[in-house]
């Protein structure tokens, strides 16, 4: 171990992304804190917490790479999620007391189906109590686990889709191999939603839209923006004793924003102005959203924000001079 804290032995990764599948259990800080030992760098972060009983694509930036998640945290993300109706939770998932719900396992698919369409689209969605919000400087979980009654205020979320997959009644196999109680119904369901939405409040919400309560018992995250689980690696696989180690996985610098944003080719007279932070000409004023700004080699030279006539480096990447 160095003095630092990583781990001895292998080279340091480069800049980029990994895109990891967070196993069941773990929090977002523990992954974080694994990949610095096996990466050797401090410089480590991610875009986006999953919950500890959540699985699935988790986007951790390494050395420059952290420099690139401002920019992904705001993705829509896709889930998928398994929805027990019939009993609601103090946390709206499997980790909570049970404080309430009503027979579901006579609910009918098209009556499920109804619920589900007046949480699609444009809502408003009150977060769930335990979420990492902050109330008057405490975050809202926290205060719960005190014994607090917390209200947060609903906010605007998008549900771009909501697709019941799956319905599962009282003695048949559940996601977990075992047998659903009686009294529930078990939903699987995909949902692709927008930054900042809750999926455990989505659950909360259909069972309340259909008087019987409900909870989230599995969830697994199987895309944020551009990445998808299809392109994700284990903890297993990133770490050298147990598989290629996490080289073999980064992401570099100009796929990582590639897939994360629209991106701007530029001559080299403007990847060395960007190079050394000056603004250059907006190749279309009014764009919103970030920009990546490629050098004529193919380089990530910068973020770009293209929202007014002249375009304003709001991250510079590449060396300054870079050509």
């Amino acid at each position: 171990m160095t003095a630092d804290g990583t781990a001895a032995g292998a080279a340091p990764v480069g800049d980029g992304l990994l895109v990891v599948d967070k196993p069941a259990g773990w929090t977002s800080h523990d992954v974080v804190g694994r990949l610095r030992r096996l990466c050797r760098t401090r410089r480590v972060g991610h875009a986006g917490t999953l919950d500890p009983m959540a699985t699935g694509v988790l986007v951790v930036g390494v050395n420059r790479g952290t420099r690139l998640l401002t920019f992904l945290v705001g993705h829509d993300k896709g889930y998928a999620a398994t929805v027990r109706l019939g009993r609601s939770t103090l946390t709206d998932d499997a980790e909570g007391e049970v404080t309430g719900g009503s027979d579901a396992a006579h609910l009918t698919g098209s009556e499920v189906a109804e619920a589900v369409t007046t949480l699609t689209g444009e809502i408003q969605q009150v977060p769930s109590a335990v979420s990492a919000i902050k109330v008057d400087g405490r975050r809202s979980y926290a205060r719960v686990r005190a014994g607090e009654e917390v209200r947060l205020a609903a906010r605007p979320v998008t549900v771009s889709r909501f697709e019941v997959l799956a319905t599962r009644r009282p003695g048949e196999a559940g996601a977990d191999g075992i047998p659903v109680p009686e009294g529930v119904l078990d939903v699987d369901a995909e949902v692709e939603v927008s930054s900042g939405t809750y999926v455990r409040a989505l659950a909360r919400d259909l069972g309340a839209a259909l008087g019987v309560g409900g909870h989230l018992t599995a969830l697994r995250r199987t895309r944020v923006g551009g990445f998808t689980l299809d392109r994700a690696a284990t903890l297993e696989q990133l770490d050298p004793d147990t598989g290629p180690g996490p080289a073999a996985h980064l992401v570099g610098l100009a796929d990582a924003a590639r897939a994360a944003m629209p991106a701007r080719e530029l001559d080299e007279a403007q990847a060395r102005a960007l190079g050394y932070g000056q603004q250059i000409d907006s190749a279309e004023p009014g764009r919103v959203g970030p920009v990546a700004a490629f050098a004529p080699d193919g380089t990530l030279v910068a973020v770009l924000d293209e929202s007014g006539a002249q375009a304003r480096p709001r991250v510079v990447l590449a060396p300054v001079g870079a050509k």
